[in-house]
């Protein structure tokens, strides 16, 4: 019974009553037993948390949880892209050059995502990674390459699940749920950073304003599972190195431009 009541707190739909609820519950002391169940069931791997379980005062502060800083290491060549999460690969290829590309059996077009034509056509004919992060992994978010903030601004207002089933069956969540998007430079081309929100709630928290990053650096996080897309601007040199529907870890190469 405690595993189905964690599990619906953690993987509900996008109903907006039932999200706000978790919202309100999750944030509150009178969630904190379920801190340490929710660690079993997920089998999270408390040896790289920051804190003991007991430092956690409510889920909320359990799924925003920070790592040691010896728990991930960054990839440090100037010529790799790195995750930007903890997370599973769940989608990765080209962008077709009518600027739309496949996912869980549903075609999506840039200009949806991206909300206009001319931002979406810097991508076109360039390549797409999706990863999504389940309730029970690090919530937290990284730049994956070294570059400054071209852009940054959002779209969409409600938001709706990112799991199997909310792609297979919601309505294109990637297209029309809540969003932001940082666009930045780097030396290989623009690259476009999409956080998308998984409920109502619209739970994404950015904590990097700055203008200038290093790969590895922290850009914010969600307080419950979503999704990250990375876009990158076409460049005939960049060779991906990661198998769809693996398991990535923040700072894992996931792919290099052969220079």
């Amino acid at each position: 019974m405690k595993k189905i009541l964690l599990k619906y707190f953690v993987e509900l739909t996008g109903n907006p009553i039932s999200s706000n609820l978790l919202k309100t519950i999750a944030k509150s002391k009178l969630s904190k037993p379920l801190v340490r169940p929710f660690a079993r069931i997920y089998d999270i791997n408390q040896e790289e948390m920051e804190y003991p379980l007991y430092h956690y005062q409510s889920l909320n502060d359990f799924f925003t949880r920070r790592l040691k800083n010896t728990s991930r290491m960054t990839d440090t060549s100037p010529h790799t892209l790195v995750s930007p999460v903890d997370g599973i690969l769940s989608d990765a290829g080209n962008v077709a050059k009518d600027r739309t590309f496949q996912i869980k059996g549903h075609t999506y077009k840039l200009d949806e995502i991206f909300g206009s034509e001319s931002k979406a056509e810097v991508y076109n004919g360039g390549f797409f990674y999706i990863f999504y992060l389940s309730p029970a992994h690090y919530h937290h978010f990284h730049y994956p390459i070294d570059g400054s903030l071209l852009s940054r601004y959002a779209l969409g207002e409600k938001s709706y699940p990112v799991n199997n089933l909310g792609l297979r069956y919601g309505d294109r969540p990637f297209a029309t749920n809540y969003r932001i998007v940082s666009e930045l430079s780097t030396d290989y081309g623009r690259l476009a950073m999409v956080k998308v929100g998984a409920l109502n709630i619209n739970s994404i928290v950015l904590a990097n304003s700055q203008n200038h990053f290093k790969k590895g650096e922290e850009l914010g996080y969600f307080t419950f599972g979503s999704t990250v897309i990375v876009f990158l601007e076409r460049n005939d040199d960049f060779q991906p190195l990661s198998n769809i529907d693996s398991q990535v870890l923040v700072g894992q190469a996931i792919g290099k431009w052969m220079i």
